[in-house]
């Protein structure tokens, strides 16, 4: 369905209108295409606050960034340190040319985990005040920072560090209207070098819908570090994707499929026909099944074991909704929606572990929604499912962590799919505005986001929920 509101900014007349109104105009969001050879290109503005531990892999990582050009700013009191890590990492870095007023950056990256009182938060001001306006449209900011949970005998520390939130959240509000995006990445201590896969992503053209988003890395098995095919990271993969016959499902398994990865297309027996010219266009496989069946977690492992071995990736993404108010809502369908989008999924994944179907450095991502984080008028089934797959996130995690395999989830906002098509117009436009980028975003984000807690390269990250959103305002 048609952004009416966007379509008016491509004429001149009601761009004019849309700002003598002092009405948003949403910027044009850059996403991911192949043509794309530098996962960001344009000027990269590298801080640190004294006694930061992530400014080289910060400059390693970027320095696989053909397109990017690295500067500091050179009045830093962590100007040397950032010069040393550009030494060790082999990347040549060059302060900013003071002189140029005109200079515009795809990126400001701060890494603040040497940040330890609330004194030391003025490294944030002097670090962005100068050059949050310099900006360009999609422009990426990402701040890195240590687990507050992580720093029990250091409670000043914590406190800074806990205050990291606020800011990046704040930022993101302030960069919006150009399209950019502000994130936060906390770090654990020795945990550094899987940050590559995070930065990566968060600076990207892949997050364009990902904003003021708080992800945590830990410790996990080095895992796609030298040699590491960034362009195809689910090569040789076999990826599950329920509820794959269109909108998002679909667009997450195109994205697998572009990645490398083998895909088993799942959706129910009355999708088949679609099914099947997705899984055809994509070399993959279709799998008709209905997810609520008795059998079907056993017939799931079954086939995936049986034809490829076992699976290294399963997308959770099947749902349904069904909305009344709570008091005139009929039984079957409260216990359609929590049996389609929670219980099915738990039957699941007890199926394929205890079959051993799972294979080690395995990823299971989970598709929640908005309404379980904030909740949604007429929604309260709906809700409930959703909240308890980022609960069965959080459940799973420490326990999927001793065999390797990661569990995470995405929780998307207001996605241009068949179903927000199908809202009342006024509804629809103001779901469009309610964020900080004020436009809808597309299934694809959402799918990058799948595919990026997927990657080999992502072991360190277990037990996060990323909300695709564009920072709804709402619950956010």
């Amino acid at each position: 369905m048609a952004d009416i509101y966007q379509s008016l900014l491509n004429s001149n007349l009601g761009k004019t209108l849309l700002n003598a109104a002092n009405l948003p105009v949403p910027a044009e969001l850059e996403r991911h295409n192949q043509s794309q050879t530098s996962f960001i290109s344009g000027n990269v503005l590298v801080g640190a606050a004294p006694g930061g531990r992530l400014s080289e892999v910060i400059i390693r990582t970027l320095s696989d960034a053909k397109g990017a050009h690295l500067q500091y700013p050179d009045a830093s009191s962590a100007r040397d340190e950032i010069v040393k890590a550009a030494e060790k990492a082999g990347t040549q870095i060059t302060p900013i040319d003071a002189n140029a007023e005109a200079a515009r950056f795809k990126g400001l990256i701060f890494d603040a985990t040497g940040i330890e009182n609330t004194s030391q938060l003025r490294a944030l001001y002097d670090f962005f005040h100068p050059v949050v306006k310099k900006i360009q449209e999609s422009g990426r900011i990402v701040v890195i920072g240590l687990p507050p949970e992580s720093l029990k005998n250091a409670p000043a520390q914590h406190i800074a560090q806990r205050a990291l939130e606020g800011f990046t959240r704040s930022v993101a509000k302030e960069v919006g209207k150009k399209g950019a995006t502000c994130q936060l990445v906390y770090v654990t201590r020795t945990a550094e070098k899987q940050a590559e896969s995070t930065l990566r992503f968060l600076l990207s053209p892949k997050s364009a819908f990902v904003s003021a988003q708080v992800l945590r890395v830990g410790k996990a098995k080095a895992d796609g570090e030298e040699g590491f095919n960034w362009t195809q990271p689910l090569k040789g993969k076999v990826a599950l994707v329920t509820g794959a016959s269109r909108g998002i499902g679909a667009a997450i398994a195109e994205v697998m499929a572009r990645d490398g990865a083998k895909v088993v297309a799942l959706d129910v027996p009355a999708a088949k026909e679609d099914l099947q010219k997705v899984a055809d266009r994509l070399g993959g496989v279709a799998f008709p099944l209905d997810i609520t069946d008795a059998q079907a977690p056993a017939a799931i492992a079954e086939k995936l074991k049986a034809e490829f071995g076992g699976v290294d990736i399963i997308v959770h993404n099947a749902g349904v909704t069904r909305d009344k108010t709570l008091a005139g809502m009929p039984e079957h369908f409260w216990d359609m929606v929590i049996n389609i989008n929670l219980s099915a999924e738990e039957r699941i994944n007890d199926a394929l572990l205890s079959a051993e179907a799972i294979r080690a450095g395995g990823r299971i991502v989970c598709v929640s929604s908005m309404s379980g984080v904030a909740g949604n008028f007429g929604q309260t089934n709906y809700a409930t499912s959703k909240a308890g797959v980022i609960g069965m996130v959080d459940a799973y995690a420490p326990i999927l962590a001793k065999n390797e395999i990661t569990i995470n989830a995405v929780a998307p906002g207001f996605i241009e799919t068949a179903m927000t098509a199908a809202m009342p117009m006024v509804m629809r436009e103001a779901g469009r505005r309610l964020n900080s980028l004020k436009q809808g975003g597309q299934p694809v984000d959402v799918a990058e986001a799948i595919a990026y807690f997927a990657s080999p390269a992502s072991a360190g990250l277990n037990g996060n929920t990323i909300r695709v959103c564009g920072q709804n305002l709402i619950g956010a």
